[in-house]
């Protein structure tokens, strides 16, 4: 039985929205009323927000908007920052056990997820998450892309094909004013792409684009989207998911409006969207990307597609895999690699058929990298829903000591340089200060040791 005469105590890991969203959550409980909460949201990187600031493109203004609410959550005096933290490293999981009556894990969707069909590994294939890290300034990606190929395909129907697409189109200095730090604008300054083709084997009812992102699209002058409009098609399938959805609507409105519109003036870039193309195979010559194949789909009266057997070599050299991502597998706690998740049920992590006592998920490790940052407000109350009915009954796990110090001398006993939200604040203030200096709201630190820095001076003197 837990000591129900102190506060909860709750370790999260992963500090973006899925983790701040659980955090504000337990603090809105009736237990955080009566008993009290004291929560620690562990972070490896040492900035927060985690997709916020390294999955969002940099022209998304209103998305980065999140930030604000979250901030919210993180200025509550029941809540604790600890960044700079590696889980499985800095701190194991019998060590996080020791000290919490439940452990959260939100660690969210970074690896690209795979597309099987010939052609991926060659040169100039990539990744779009990785290209995502880049732009976003990621201090565990390259700081350098190549981007010196004119036709460029990127493969997927969703968000984040449609961000690689814009960034790839539009010129470097359209990117200056956001928080892009130099090497980024240095890298798409020198960008020669002037094509860039979106390829989805589906169509336009069965695009998971939102109606923001594909009217931003339009909203760059050196940019004109082009639709055929031969891949304005629909079936009953697609008439039922228009009428059902008034996001699905929106969506195949906008773009049946570019397939009928006039040439824009003045666009020096062309933008493509394919529908009713399967990729089957990306071609190669001497190790690199050449062409891509598709296969002509059609729809088959309930909204899904058949193959028609007519294929298409497209003109491009370089291609953009923007599939889906692939949520981490965490040391030692059970994780399906078929699905990309941690096995749970309702939040709870399960383990051969049981429950292991203390252990809960939320977020796209809970139930895959799908939907909007917004829905991981549900996954978040109902598992702390579960984390509290556990509680209820005397099952949440039995910490040896909860106390708050304890965490902090565990980890100054290991030296590990954490960072803190205090600490967060002074870098918020730094990345402000550089872009102040260029006329812009913020140029984003993309070193960890500059971070750090910045954040926490004395833990980086000793680092």
């Amino acid at each position: 039985m837990t000591d129900q005469s102190r506060p909860l105590r709750v370790a999260i890991v992963g500090a973006g929205p899925a983790g701040i969203y659980a955090a504000d959550a337990l603090m809105k409980s009736d237990t955080a009323k009566d008993r009290g909460v004291s929560i620690d949201l562990y972070e490896r990187m040492p900035a927060p927000f985690g997709l916020i600031r390294y999955g969002v493109a940099p022209d998304h203004p209103r998305i980065k908007g999140i930030i604000t609410a979250l901030h919210k959550v993180l200025d509550k005096p029941q809540v604790r920052l600890l960044g700079n933290i590696d889980y499985g490293t800095d701190i194991t999981l019998a060590e996080l056990k020791s000290l919490y009556d439940a452990v959260i894990f939100s660690t969210g969707a970074t690896d690209d997820r795979a597309l099987t069909i010939p052609g991926v590994d060659l040169e100039r294939s990539y990744g779009a998450g990785q290209f995502v890290a880049w732009y976003d300034g990621h201090p565990d990606f390259p700081r350098t892309w190549p981007l010196d190929q004119e036709k460029v395909a990127v493969i997927g129907v969703g968000n984040v094909a449609l961000d690689v697409a814009r960034v790839l189109a539009k010129t470097g200095d359209e990117l200056l004013p956001t928080e892009i730090p130099d090497n980024v604008y240095q890298g798409l300054k020198a960008n020669k792409a002037i094509e860039v083709h979106v390829f989805g084997r589906r169509g336009p009812a069965q695009a998971k684009f939102t109606p923001l992102e594909l009217k931003e699209l339009d909203h760059s002058p050196n940019i004109e989207v082009v639709v055929n409009p031969e891949d304005i098609e629909y079936d009953e399938g697609s008439a039922v998911a228009r009428r059902s959805s008034k996001i699905t609507d929106q969506v195949a409105t906008i773009i049946e409006n570019y397939a009928i519109r006039e040439p824009k003036q003045g666009a020096i870039h062309k933008l493509f969207l394919h529908f009713f193309e399967n990729p089957t195979e990306i071609l190669g010559e001497d190790g690199k990307v050449v062409g891509l194949r598709t296969e002509r789909t059609e729809l088959d009266g309930t909204g899904n597609v058949k193959p028609t057997g007519k294929t298409t070599d497209w003109d491009v050299t370089a291609v953009y895999r923007a599939v889906g991502y692939l949520s981490d597998n965490l040391p030692e706690i059970p994780f399906d690699n078929q699905a990309g998740v941690i096995p749970n049920e309702a939040g709870r992590v399960f383990d051969e058929g049981a429950h292991i006592t203390g252990l809960y998920t939320t977020g796209w490790v809970k139930r895959g990298p799908v939907g909007l940052i917004g829905h991981t407000k549900g996954d978040a109350n109902e598992t702390v829903e579960c984390i509290i009915e556990d509680m209820t009954n005397g099952a949440l796990n039995v910490p040896a000591d909860p106390s708050e110090d304890a965490v902090i001398a565990l980890l100054e006993s290991k030296n590990v340089p954490f960072t803190t939200w205090d600490g967060w604040y002074r870098l918020d203030e730094h990345e402000r200060s550089l872009g102040a200096a260029q006329g812009r709201e913020r140029v984003k630190v993309v070193e960890r040791e500059d971070m750090l820095a910045a954040s926490e001076p004395d833990k980086a003197q000793k680092a």
